[in-house]
This record gives C-alpha cells, structure tokens and sequence, in this order.
C-alpha cells in the first residue's frame, strides 16, 4: 500500500506499497546474430491477481500452528496453518472488511485480530474464541486501537487508543481473565508512546521535532519522572528494552548518515554503541528471553538479516533460501523454531520455518499462481543516474525481457509515496504486469527518499514539487536513453505522494510525459495539511516543518505546487484512481482536479472505488484498477493501437 506519511524518524519511513488464460507468445523481431529470440508467456490480470499475499506468522502456544493472514479469497482473512502437514484453515470468512491477524493467545487457541470499515483506518482490536465468536475489545465508536504487545507474565496485552484525545494515543493494558483495561500512560504531549519494559516499569517514548530531527524520553512509571536521552539534534527511534529491562536499545544518526543500534544503561545512565553499518538499521529486537538479537539493514533497496546470538556472541547463519532475500523473522518463545519471510523482485514472498536446533528449512506457503512460469518474470535491477545537479539518484529497473534495440516499449516512470518512502526490491504484481505486457519499468528514488543517508532525505524539505520532480524528470531522461526504450513514449505513474507528483508533472512540465496515471493523489497541499487526520496530531508539526504552513505565508508555495489550482496546463491523457473512504486524501482531491482537467478538454479515465481507503486491499477492485491502468496505457502509448 503507498502511504502519505509524516517523514518523522526512520524508523518509520518506511512503509511500505501495492500488495494480473496464459498465452505462449513468440515475440518476433529482427535481432542480431547473437541473439535468441525468447519465448515469454503472456499473462492476464486475473493470473497475476491469483498470486497470494500472506502475512503474519505468529506461533501457537504449544508451537504446532501459525497464524497468519491471506487475501487468497479476494480480501485478507486470518488462516490457521499446521506447521507439520503444512494444513491451512480458514479461521475468519469476513467478504467486506479485511482481517489482519495478530497473535494466538498464549495459552489457547484464540487469537486477536485487528479490523477497520473499508479503509478508514479506524482499526478495533477483536478477539475470536475457538467457537468462532467474535468480540470488539476497543469498541469505543470513532477511536483508533493499535496493538502493543503481549505481557510477559501472558496474562495481558497492551494497546494503544486516541479514545481519550482523537490526537493522541494513550497506552492501556487488558487483563485477559475478564477483559478490563486500565490506563498506563496519559499521553497530553503528543510523544509518540513506542515501548514498555517487560517490567512494565519504564516507558520508552520518541517526539519527531523535523525531518531529521526526533527526540527520546525514558520515563519512569513508578515515579513519573522523565528522561530525555538524547542532547543534539538526530533522528532517534525506540528499538527494544533488554529482556532485564536493564538497558533500552535504540537507533540513532546523529553524527552519522546512517542509523545505528545503541544501548542506555537505565541505572548509571551511560551510553554504548552496539551494531553499525554502512546503512541503516532499520530495526531491531530480542526474542523471549534474550537469547537471540535480530537486526534488519535496509542495504540499497533490500533487506539484510543478521542474527545475533547474544550467549556466544558470534551471528548465527542465516538459511539460503537462493535468489530470495529474507525479509522479516519470528522466533518462537521456545526460541528452537524460527518463521520467515522471504521473497524478491520477481518472487512474492512466501514462508518458511527454520528448525534452529536440525538446521532444517521448510516452505510453508507456494503464493505464486501456478500458471506464472517464474522465468517469465523480470527481476529489477538497481541502477543509478546523475540529476539535473550531479547528484546520483539510485533507481530499480525493469527490462521487459525480448525489449532490445530492434524491439523498443514503451516506458514509465514510478514515483513511490511518501513523502520519504523508498521503492524497494519487493514483488509487485502491478509492475510485472507492465512489464509482462511490454513495458520498461523505472522506479525513480528521488531526492527525499529514504534508504540513502539523512543528506540525501533532506534533499526536498519546502522545495516539493520542484528537486524532486526534476529527479523524475532525468530519470526519464535516463530510462529515454536506453536502447530498448521508445525515447519519445514515456509515462508516469505514483500513487500517494507519488500520485502527486505525477499531477505535479502533468501541470508543472506538461510535455515531458505522454500519459500520467495519478493513484489517490494529493493535488490540494492547503485542504491536505489542514484535514491531516486526528490521530496524526502529534505529527503535525513536523509535517509542517518539512513541507510548510498552510496557515502562514507558506500557502503561497503550497498553492503554487498543488496541481489542482493548474489544471489548465495539462496536455496530455491522465488516469485518477481514488478510494471514497481515504482519510488522508480525501476524494474531494480528486474530484476536483479530474473536474478541473476535464474542464480543459484533456483525455480523463476516473476510477472510483466506494469501498476503499489509502490503498487498494480488494483483489476485485486491484484488478479492476490495475486492468483499467493497462487499458490506459494501451490505448495512448501502443504504437499499434493508436494508429
């Protein structure tokens, strides 16, 4: 799903994007000598859209079962997944609303699941018995609840709820003997509440301050007294309490480009650095006891796991699992049986268990469609070009794979949401499709972009719209300079932020991009940072800090970069996709700025989808989308259709 987030630490910029009758097609085309006409099977939307996502992986108290989430029905339900004959039961059957699973109770089989209306992101926290009863512990209409973790006593969990204050979330414990809460921390500052030692005794907190900017606070339940941990000005974010609740490790880069892994020593107050590398650590945490310590990099669009074993203090080795990148790990309480994810650019991640004691890896989950044949998909490939200033921008690339210079395609540029995200090397079903269909693919990360230092993050505070942009631009500019590619037939297309500067494109330099295809978004900066949604309160400022005031003179240049006040300067075809649930970009956006084209006499297709919100997660409504974007595409950009 794209996300338009506050760009507040980076321990949370990351957030991730998009979760298509097979006919053999012989591409035929004059080659040189050398080469060798490639057979590529043709694919619909409907086979790409039969892959399976999945999800989650938390183990059952006796550790024979997973549970995990899965949109193999059209729409995620929890699924219960026999570890030793590999069995799936479907424990949710839910056809409007999806269910992301939580956690097995620690000592039954009943889980806790978390569920919104449609997308609008008003999650509850539910809990359904083995009878299949369901029960919403967060009932409070109108308050968001997040889950927070188990207890380690297994007798409560924590929760976060804005029920109090619609900005701000307040910490709550839930005895699970009759189900009452009870407060833990009154949060009337705006911090952002991250941590609680296993003692319940301290609460670790972060206040975003700018873009690169964020402050720590340890606080002390049993005195109330607070801590601030950090003295100069750095991106810092929560990563674990040490299992003695001793020590809170954190992440910081403050004298650094990159994140790095320290520890606060809570009783003399003294500071260490734990675990450094030449990029960020994106997080990092402990299992049951402490035995284990696992750390994920962001190595150049990839995720790299190190596990450590805190007894020897020596990294144990990790599966091989091939060509695939393991992408996240769950070590069970017992800490002998290790979940994990892993998958790729041209693979959707599936899950494996890892047996720590035998060395023994098993696949749990097959989530490609059996009718893809895998050598018909494209990996990307991480490429860099030089901006309009010299400054490299890396990029990932897909090459359609009979494209060469007697068998040019079409391109597109993709521009991820954010602002702050990253493209990353992860399976998207919508990228290969393009490409199946016989289009180059480049996802352009930008100045701004997170993945590649805090300088380079910075790069874009109060110039949107205009560094960024021209990144797009040489990226074209790029992609135009290949062989393989049409260098006068170039698209662009971005969901979120990157759904606004597709618009920025499209109104800004109007003759740069054939076709734009705008997905949820934002065209109106003045009406979007005024309606950031309440439970975004504590973020707001720093929001404000990076991409300006609506309420003070900085509306001058947030009118001036919001497309839907530009519409006159369109030329060219545009698509809009957009959810009437979105609480971050409201529909209105849209409307307007499809209105405001139209009125110009400009080719507009509108999608509107009534029951989505930030993200398309109904797999009829991404085929739906995603067919109607090729259709799009076909029509304004296939040499052979449009004459």
């Amino acid at each position: 799903m794209i996300n338009l987030i506050p760009r507040l630490t980076k321990s949370i910029r990351m957030k991730n994007y998009f979760l298509f009758l097979s006919i053999a097609t012989i591409w035929t085309f004059s080659c040189k000598q050398a080469e060798v006409p490639i057979i590529v099977n043709e694919y619909t939307i409907d086979q790409f859209m039969a892959n399976k996502s999945v999800f989650g992986s938390s183990f059952s108290s006796d550790e024979s079962k997973l549970l995990v989430g899965s949109n193999e029905t059209g729409i995620f339900n929890a699924y219960e997944l026999d570890i030793a004959s590999g069995e799936r039961k479907p424990l949710t059957t839910s056809e409007d609303r999806s269910i992301r699973p939580i956690s097995y109770f620690p000592h039954d089989d009943r889980i806790l699941y978390t569920s919104d209306n449609n997308g609008d992101e008003i999650d509850h926290v539910f809990m359904q018995d083995t009878d299949g009863n369901i029960t919403d512990l967060t009932p409070a209409e109108g308050a968001k609840s997040n889950f927070a973790g188990w207890a380690n006593d297994d007798k409560s969990f924590f929760y976060m709820s804005n029920e109090r204050n619609p900005q701000f979330f307040d910490y709550y414990e839930m005895d699970i003997a009759d189900f009452t809460s009870k407060r833990i921390y009154q949060n009337d500052d705006g911090k952002n509440v991250n941590s609680l030692s296993r003692d319940k005794r301290y609460m670790a907190m972060s206040k975003s301050v700018n873009t690169n900017d964020s402050d720590i606070f340890l606080v002390d339940l049993s005195t109330g007294e607070e801590t601030k941990l950090n003295e100069n000005q750095a991106g810092h974010s929560i990563a674990d309490f040490s299992v003695d609740s001793k020590k809170l490790y954190y992440l910081t880069d403050e004298g650094d480009e990159f994140q790095y892994l320290m520890s606060y020593d809570i009783a003399s107050g003294s500071k260490e650095k734990i675990l450094q590398k030449e990029w960020d650590i994106w997080y990092t945490y402990f299992s049951k006891t402490g035995k284990y310590r696992v750390s994920g990099i962001n190595q150049d669009a990839k995720t790299v796991i190190e596990i450590l074993n805190t007894e020897t203090g020596k990294n144990i080795s990790v599966p091989d699992i091939g060509n695939k990148e393991i992408t996240s790990v769950n070590i069970s309480d017992s800490e002998s049986k290790m979940a994990f994810y892993a998958g790729g650019s041209s693979t959707p991640s599936d899950l494996y268990m890892y047996d720590m004691i035998s060395k023994k890896v098993e696949k749990l989950t097959s989530t490609l469609n059996a009718e893809i044949e895998p050598a018909d998909l494209v990996v990307g490939e991480v490429v860099r070009f030089k901006s309009f200033d010299g400054l490299e921008i890396p990029a990932i690339l897909y090459k359609p794979h009979n494209a060469n210079a007697d068998q040019k395609v079409p391109g597109i540029i993709q521009v991820h949401g954010g602002p702050g995200g990253q493209t990353r090397l992860n399976y998207s079903s919508l990228y290969q499709y393009l490409v199946n269909h016989g289009y180059a693919v480049l996802c352009v990360n930008n100045r701004g972009s997170s993945g590649y230092g805090k300088t380079f993050f910075q790069m874009d505070d109060q110039k949107h719209g205009d560094v960024d942009l021209k990144d797009i631009v040489e990226g074209k500019n790029y992609l135009a300079s290949l062989d393989f590619v049409e260098s006068d037939n170039i698209g662009i297309l971005g969901g979120s932020y990157g759904g606004y500067m597709v618009m920025r494109a499209m109104t800004h330099v109007p003759d740069e991009f054939n076709v734009g295809v705008n997905i949820f978004g934002v065209t109106n900066w003045l009406r979007t940072l005024k309606s950031i949604p309440p439970w975004w309160g504590s973020f707001k400022d720093a929001l404000y800090l990076e991409m300006g005031d609506p309420n003070t003179a900085d509306s001058v240049r947030l009118y001036d970069i919001s497309p839907v006040f530009h519409g006159h300067q369109v030329k060219n075809p545009v698509m809009v996709l957009q959810g009437s649930k979105d609480p971050r970009v409201l529909q209105v956006e849209s409307d307007e700025m499809v209105a405001a084209m139209e009125e110009q006499g400009v080719p507009v297709d509108y999608v509107l989808f009534e029951d989505e919100g930030h993200g398309f997660r109904k797999k009829e409504n991404q085929i739906e989308g995603w067919s109607k974007i090729m259709g799009f595409l076909d029509r304004n950009m296939k040499k052979e259709l449009k004459d």
